[in-house]
């Protein structure tokens, strides 16, 4: 592999970490703190995610418990929740919010696996997109007489192995989560 074809690595495997979260924040059978962990909240005057501003637990398989650190933000709190839809509405519980959520049906799993597949779409067109400016960069090179015919060849065609290599880890990935989402 060429060295400019290595050094874009990190560009693809920013776009996998990027899907890797937006796979974690979909819900599946169970609770999970990664579904409310990075809903953005306003508070203090700027936006904060809920993990900043609260300790997440999961004491049951339906149930997430936050308790913020601060008592002031919880109706900041409650507020992102709510306005992030992610299937249950909040309960302040005294001093902590709880979010108690339903059995997911059948079309609630369904419904779930579209949006993931939505998610999966847009991480591979990201993943192009980088192809594509990669491949732009070698064609610039190539006319400004820093590489010749052969190497651009060399250099796009493993940029499209590259591609594929990481496209394929989404496609697994999507499987996995999948079958999660499907488990009763």
């Amino acid at each position: 592999m060429s060295p400019f074809i290595a050094e874009q690595k990190p560009h693809y495997e920013d776009a996998i970490k990027h899907f890797k979260t937006e796979l974690a924040g979909l819900r599946t059978g169970r609770a999970n703190p990664s579904v409310v962990e990075n809903i953005p909240v306003q508070a203090y005057g700027g936006i904060m995610e809920i993990k900043a501003l609260a300790s997440i637990n999961v004491p049951d398989a339906k149930t997430i418990v936050i308790d913020p650190w601060d008592k002031s933000v919880m109706k900041d709190i409650e507020k992102a929740i709510t306005d992030a839809r992610i299937g249950t509405n909040p309960i302040i519980d005294g001093t902590i919010i709880r979010l108690s959520f339903p059995s997911m049906t059948e079309e609630t799993r369904r419904s779930v696996v579209k949006m993931m597949k939505e998610k999966l779409e847009e991480a591979r067109v990201a993943i192009r997109k980088i192809r594509e400016m990669l491949r732009e960069e070698v064609l610039a090179n190539e006319k400004s007489g820093k590489i010749g015919e052969d190497e651009r060849f060399r250099m796009t065609t493993e940029l499209d192995d590259m591609t594929k290599e990481f496209t394929a880890k989404l496609d697994v990935m999507t499987a996995e989560k999948e079958k999660e989402i499907m488990t009763i």
